[in-house]
């Protein structure tokens, strides 16, 4: 229930900033694909779109939600230890932070394929440090664990793209990786639909 509702607030506010930003560049893409008569695959045009929907997400929940003026942590450990474990703020603060991460850490090894966890690490690390100097600068606060969390999701996200590597050769077929994406999509708007009621039972 956390989740649902932590995903329809998402949407509440950033769907015109979605709308508008999707829409402009889905017909410069297409303008361009026309124009130079370039070959479409489907799954890289979403990934690349599923990206910038992610950035732009990523950017409303880091600087634009849940304001507070408490006090900054440099101290290791100190705020994930004190959030009871199955509580709401252990799911936003602890689970959050960690789930927030992961997809950054597959789009990063996605992109720059690495051929070990050294280069995703550090971009991880530095990233989720500008985030939280930010934050700081923004009326919110530095923490030190948001880093570590981030951190751990961002590993989970380029441990799921490495175990993709394992997945049989036919995994890797254009025609696969479209289905995949396609289907992705569908469950993902269909679940949209369901969260506000536009369908039911599913």
């Amino acid at each position: 229930m956390f989740f649902k509702n932590a995903i329809t607030e998402l949407i509440n506010y950033i769907w015109p900033m979605i709308i508008i930003v999707v829409t402009m560049l889905v017909f410069l893409r297409l303008s361009y694909i026309l124009i130079h008569k370039k070959k479409i695959e489907i799954y890289k045009e979403l990934i690349n779109l599923g990206f910038i929907i992610y950035i732009l997400s990523l950017f409303y929940i880091v600087t634009l939600q849940d304001v507070n003026y408490g006090t900054s942590n440099f101290i290791p450990f100190k705020e994930i230890t004190r959030y009871d474990i199955g509580s709401k703020l252990f799911y936003k603060n602890v689970i959050g932070n960690i789930i927030l991460f992961i997809p950054l850490g597959f789009f990063i090894s996605y992109y720059i394929k690495p051929k070990n966890i050294i280069i995703p690490a550090f971009l991880i690390i530095f990233f989720s440090s500008v985030i939280e100097f930010t934050q700081d600068k923004i009326g919110r606060t530095f923490d030190i664990d948001d880093i570590t969390l981030n951190v751990i999701g961002g590993i989970i996200g380029y441990t799921l793209y490495k175990l993709y590597g394992f997945l049989p050769k036919f995994t890797r077929k254009t025609w696969f990786l479209n289905t995949v994406c396609i289907i992705i999509v569908i469950a993902f708007v269909l679940y949209l639909l369901n969260i506000y009621g536009v369908i039911n039972g599913w």
